[in-house]
C-alpha cells in the first residue's frame, strides 16, 4: 500500500503511532525524531496518523442568489447548452458547482428548456454563429440587480466568439471606459483565438459614436477604440 505524505511532513504514520504510544517526555521524543515538542503533543492527541487532506471540508457546490442571476443571464443571452454553461460557470463563477445543481437552478428560473429560449422566428437579417469565422467576438454588458449581501450593484461583462462559442466573463463594479478597457485586455490575453473583429453596442464605455458628430460616426479618439487599434482589432 502506498501512503502519500504531505510535501513538508517530517514523520511517517508509523513514527506518529510510536509517539502517541510512548510515555517518554515530549522533549526526548522531539530530539529523537527531529521535530518540535508541539508536533509531539499534536500526535499524542491523535488516534489516526495519516495526513489530513488540505481540501476544504465544505466546498461551495450550490450557487448563491447573485451567482444564479449571472448564470441565468448567460443561459438566456448566449443560449449555451447545459454542459457548456457548466464549464463556463466552473471557470468564472463557482468552481465546484455540480451539473445537477446547475440544472435545478435553470429550471427554477424558467430557463431549463433551451429550445424554449431560442427565438421562434429569427429576424430576416439574422445570422447563426456558424456564419462567422473564428475571431469575430461579441461583447456585452449586463447591469445586475443588487443582492441583499452586496453594498452596490455590479456589471457583468461577457464576450463570446460567434464561431466557436468560446466565452469569457468578468464582474465589474462599474461600466466605465476604464473597466471596458481592462476587460478587453484580459479577454485578449485569455482568448485562444486571434480576435479580428469586435462587436459592441453604442454604450459610452465602448464608443463616442452618439456624441462625436451629427452623422453619429465615432471620432476614433475614444480610449476603447484606441485600445482596439493597438491590439489590431477592427
Amino acid at each position: 500500500m502506498l501512503i502519500a505524505l504531505h510535501k513538508n511532513a517530517r514523520t511517517t504514520p508509523a513514527v506518529r503511532a510510536e509517539i502517541a504510544a510512548s510515555n517518554e517526555p515530549a522533549s526526548v521524543l522531539a530530539q529523537r525524531f527531529g521535530i518540535t515538542e508541539q508536533t509531539v503533543y499534536k500526535w499524542k492527541k491523535r488516534s489516526v496518523f495519516a495526513d489530513r487532506s488540505h481540501t476544504a471540508h465544505h466546498l461551495q457546490t450550490v450557487l448563491t442568489p447573485a451567482q444564479e442571476t449571472v448564470v441565468v443571464h448567460l443561459r438566456r443571452t448566449l443560449l449555451l447548452p447545459l454542459d457548456d454553461l457548466l464549464a463556463v460557470t466552473r471557470e468564472f463563477i463557482c468552481p465546484h458547482v455540480s451539473r445537477s445543481g446547475l440544472d435545478r437552478c435553470l429550471r427554477r428560473h424558467g430557463a431549463g428548456n433551451l429550445n424554449a429560449l431560442k427565438p421562434q422566428q429569427p429576424a430576416l437579417a439574422y445570422k447563426t454563429f456558424k456564419s462567422y469565422e473564428p475571431g469575430y467576438v461579441h461583447m456585452d454588458v449586463k447591469y445586475l440587480p443588487q443582492m441583499q449581501d452586496e453594498s452596490s450593484r455590479r456589471y457583468l461583462f461577457v464576450a463570446i466568439d460567434r464561431a466557436t462559442r468560446w466565452v469569457f466573463v468578468q464582474l465589474k463594479s462599474n461600466k466605465t471606459a476604464a473597466s471596458a478597457q481592462a476587460f478587453l485586455k484580459a479577454l485578449h490575453k485569455a482568448c485562444p483565438i486571434r480576435i479580428n473583429k469586435l462587436l459592441t453596442d453604442n454604450g459610452k464605455e465602448f464608443t463616442d459614436r452618439l456624441f462625436a458628430s451629427k452623422e453619429r460616426e465615432p471620432s476614433g479618439n475614444h480610449e476603447f477604440d484606441q485600445l482596439c487599434r493597438e491590439l489590431g482589432i477592427e
